[in-house]
Order: structure tokens, then C-alpha cells, then sequence
């Protein structure tokens, strides 16, 4: 058989596989065999050196003429393939308009998010303004602007998250103390005091860490309001008042409030805020372990020490200081038993708010 002969059969054998192709894939999977580089049309011309010299137009001809041939049939069939590959996506991806539907769902707020707002609104509407700082926090802020030194024993009822570099040092901002997560948004009236001249009347919400175990009472990152006031003739029932005001328009007026002496650094006198028990209604129940009352927040009246971190005359001015934790606050309007259920995503859960 001749050069020209074997040519001529491998284009007719090319063509059968062009037409038989049923994909786009297939299809230039017969381009390649026979146009690529190590394609066997290719080889015909890569060895015209070897046909004698007589026969090389001959045959160098009747290849390109194959060549030609074989470029067009791949270019038609492409098309075609293409075309119906088209259709059978477009039909595959078609919507059926006579099925329902499908409604989507609303998301909303979370819990945490619309009680933090609650809670500004509330002091808002008797002229408190909203103050933030930041997460991580100095030593100094945190703990000894509030009254509350290396060496105070109150330190050891925090247990605190400090920053640290690789080496395991610890890291110091502009050279002034440990810097920490801070376990408090007190940090942040350190902070309003230094920067403000009083009157102050404020509120810090924010999220704030400490390193304790999850459980039904408590978590290890939570949310936390603190609210400050700095004027002048401030009193403990001013305290009183301002905290019966909040209970009744966050739990509803028939709610009733007592004060029970505490300890905290940073006031003096302070006190545990309680509010009866929406479940029992003050008649004593498991959720209030049957003394009517479950506690609410902390307060008290500022130390004159914490004044004096921050330049103001403690015989001029008087304050009071109050925290409480948002997800508390929560638990408590809707009657919630565990913290941790505010955050674990069950929607059947957060729906119900």
C-alpha cells in the first residue's frame, strides 16, 4: 500500500471517528490522536524527509488535503455537539413554574443582640450615652484604675486571659502594664473618667472574658453592661432609684427590687441587686432555691480612690457604678434556666424570641 493509499484510509477512518463522537470531549479526544502533536496525521508530515523526492508533492498534497478535510469535519461536528450539549443543560436546569414556591426565612436579631439594645434604650430615655472600648485591655485599666492592685485580693476572683508573645512574655502596650482580655467593661469608665470632666452619666456595653467553665451560671466569654454616673450631691438612693427604674421597665412593674450588701474594689458601700422571681412571683420556687429573689447585678457607690486615678475631687463629686451581665438579664426576663442554651445555634430555641 502507498503512502497516498494509507493517507487516504486513515482520513476516511478519521471521519467515521468524527461522526461517532457523541460528546465534546470524545470529540477532541479524536483531534488530538490524529492533529496533535504526536498525532499519526501529523507524523506523515513530519516525515516528508523520508518519502522519495518523485512522490513529495504527491503526497505532501494529498496529507494537506486530508488535514483540511479533517479540521472541517471536527469544526461542524463540534458545533452540533455543542448546540445539543446547550439544550440538555438548559433543559436539565429548567424550573418547573407549577411547583409551590419556596418562602424564605427571615432571619432576626439574636437574643443577646436585642437585650444589649434594650438595655441603651432604657438608659437612653433618662439621659445616659453609650461608651465603648476595646477587648483587649492594659492591667491598669482593667484592675488598678479601679481600685484594684497587684496585690488585692480581689484579683484572685477573676481569673484572667493575658496576651502574650512566641517567647511567652508578656506583651506591654506603651510600656504601662500586662495587657489582658479584659473580664470587665469597668475598664472602659477608667477610661470616661480621664477623658471626661463630670457630670457623667453612661453606660459600656461589650463582650468581656474570663477564664472560667461553662455551665448553666456562668461562661467563659459573655456580654456585659456597666453603667457609671460622676456629679455632684449623688446618693446612694439616687443608686436605688436609678436601679428599681431599669427593673421595672425591663421585667415588667410588678417587679420588686433589694439591695444586699457586697464587696467590690472599685465602690464603697456596694451592694448585690435582686429582683423577685417572675417564675414563683416571690413565694419561693427551685428557680429562686425558695427565697423569692434571684440576683440580678452588682452596684455600689464609686470609691474615692477610683476618683483619684482619674483626677477628680472626691470632695466635690460623688458617683455611683453598676454591671450586669446581658445574657443574666436574658435568662431572667424569659424565665431561661441556662446560660449556655443562648448560644449553642438551636433555632427551635432562638425562634421563640
Amino acid at each position: 500500500m502507498s503512502i497516498q493509499d494509507e493517507v487516504m484510509q486513515l482520513r476516511d477512518e478519521t471521519l467515521a471517528s468524527i461522526a461517532a463522537a457523541d460528546t465534546t470531549d470524545a470529540l477532541e479526544q479524536v483531534r488530538v490522536a490524529v492533529l496533535g502533536k504526536s498525532g499519526t496525521l501529523t507524523a506523515y508530515l513530519r516525515s516528508m524527509g523520508q518519502v522519495p523526492k518523485e512522490e513529495r508533492a504527491t503526497v505532501g498534497k494529498t496529507v494537506n488535503i486530508v488535514r483540511g478535510e479533517v479540521e472541517h469535519a471536527l469544526e461542524h461536528r463540534k458545533e452540533d455537539l455543542s448546540a445539543s450539549e446547550l439544550e440538555a443543560q438548559i433543559a436539565a436546569g429548567a424550573v418547573d413554574i407549577t411547583l409551590p414556591g419556596r418562602m424564605q426565612q427571615m432571619g432576626t436579631r439574636h437574643l443577646i443582640s436585642r437585650i444589649t439594645d434594650e438595655i441603651a434604650e432604657i438608659f437612653h430615655g433618662i439621659g445616659y450615652t453609650v461608651e465603648s472600648g476595646t477587648e483587649i485591655e492594659t492591667d491598669y485599666y482593667n484592675f488598678e484604675a479601679l481600685n484594684t492592685p497587684e496585690d488585692h485580693p480581689a484579683r484572685g476572683l477573676q481569673d484572667t486571659f493575658y496576651v502574650v508573645d512566641k517567647s511567652g512574655a508578656v506583651k506591654a502596650v506603651k510600656g504601662e502594664s500586662d495587657v489582658l482580655l479584659r473580664t470587665q467593661t469597668s475598664g472602659v469608665q477608667a477610661h470616661v473618667m480621664e477623658n471626661q470632666k463630670p457630670p457623667i452619666y453612661m453606660i459600656a456595653p461589650g463582650k468581656v472574658y474570663r477564664r472560667d467553665v461553662a455551665d448553666p451560671s456562668h461562661l467563659p466569654q459573655f456580654n456585659q453592661v456597666e453603667g457609671l454616673v460622676v456629679d455632684k450631691g449623688i446618693t446612694f438612693g439616687d443608686l436605688k432609684g436609678t436601679l428599681e427604674y431599669f427593673v421595672k421597665q425591663m421585667f415588667g412593674e410588678e417587679r420588686k427590687t433589694r439591695l444586699r450588701p457586697h464587696f467590690f474594689p472599685f465602690t464603697e458601700p456596694s451592694a448585690e441587686a435582686d429582683i423577685s422571681c417572675g417564675i414563683c412571683h416571690g413565694e419561693g420556687c427551685r428557680f429562686c432555691k425558695g427565697t423569692g429573689w434571684v440576683e440580678v447585678l452588682g452596684c455600689g457607690m464609686v470609691d474615692p480612690n477610683v476618683f483619684a486615678y482619674a483626677d477628680i475631687d472626691p470632695e466635690v463629686y460623688s458617683g455611683f457604678a453598676f454591671g450586669m451581665g446581658v445574657e443574666r438579664i436574658a435568662c431572667l426576663k424569659y424565665n431561661v434556666p441556662d446560660l449556655r442554651m443562648l448560644l449553642n445555634g438551636d433555632m427551635r430555641f432562638l425562634r421563640q424570641f
